[in-house]
């Protein structure tokens, strides 16, 4: 019997043309939920701060996990669904589909792996019929948001954590997969992609193309 291979897919820039995060707070923006100045300047600024590898990863989810404590989940959940019709279906690529549906007709494990937070994250995952996500998990109590984080955020190192946690719950390691992918955009993704037996870069960002080519890794576009 052939053994399942492991697909393991970035979101933001890598499945989607833009980012869902900062997307996220631009549209709370445009809905009057957030107040314009100060938060634009924050999301501009760690937007940044990430892009250069620098992300104060604790700061960054202490202020776009807040606006989540700040409504009722029922409230969000309509929200959300607001917000993949008008911002997030027109950034889903067909490309990104297609390979999703390549890796699916295989056979292989797919799953989305990404740094932001679950509840932007999951319906956008299961819009490209992927059942399996790992994302920064917000805290709940009582069915509401709290603003704060359970467990590790899956944020460069700690995806490498996340993923070897995942599989250990279903009873797998990562070195059980004889291939195993891993497609991303970001230079902040370097410690999984170097675990993966095909780590692919997607649209990559230039530290990330750079060290692509360095090491004879896949690169493309789903642009």
């Amino acid at each position: 019997m052939k053994k399942q291979n492991l697909a393991l897919f970035d979101l933001d820039n890598t499945l989607l043309a833009g980012d869902s995060d900062y997307s996220w707070s631009l549209f709370l923006i445009n809905e009057g939920l957030l107040d314009a100045k100060t938060h634009h300047e924050r999301n501009e600024q760690f937007y940044l701060d990430y892009k250069n590898g620098n992300l104060d990863i604790v700061q960054f989810l202490e202020f776009q996990l807040r606006p989540l404590s700040q409504h009722p989940k029922k409230f969000l959940d309509q929200l959300h669904v607001k917000f993949m019709q008008q911002v997030i279906r027109p950034m889903m690529m067909q490309k990104a589909q297609d390979l999703v549906d390549q890796h699916k007709a295989q056979g292989d494990l797919c799953l989305v792996i990404t740094a932001t937070n679950s509840f932007v994250t999951k319906p956008i995952a299961e819009a490209y019929g992927i059942e399996h996500l790992i994302g920064t998990e917000p805290e709940m109590v009582n069915g509401e948001y709290t603003g704060g984080v359970t467990g590790v955020p899956s944020f460069q190192q700690g995806k490498v954590t996340r993923i070897n946690e995942w599989l250990e719950a279903h009873g797998q390691q990562l070195s059980d997969f004889e291939v195993s992918y891993f497609y991303s955009d970001s230079h902040n993704d370097l410690p999984l992609m170097k675990l993966v037996t095909h780590p692919v870069a997607v649209d990559p960002d230039p530290t990330l193309a750079a060290y692509a080519t360095q090491q004879a890794w896949a690169q493309i576009s789903l642009r």
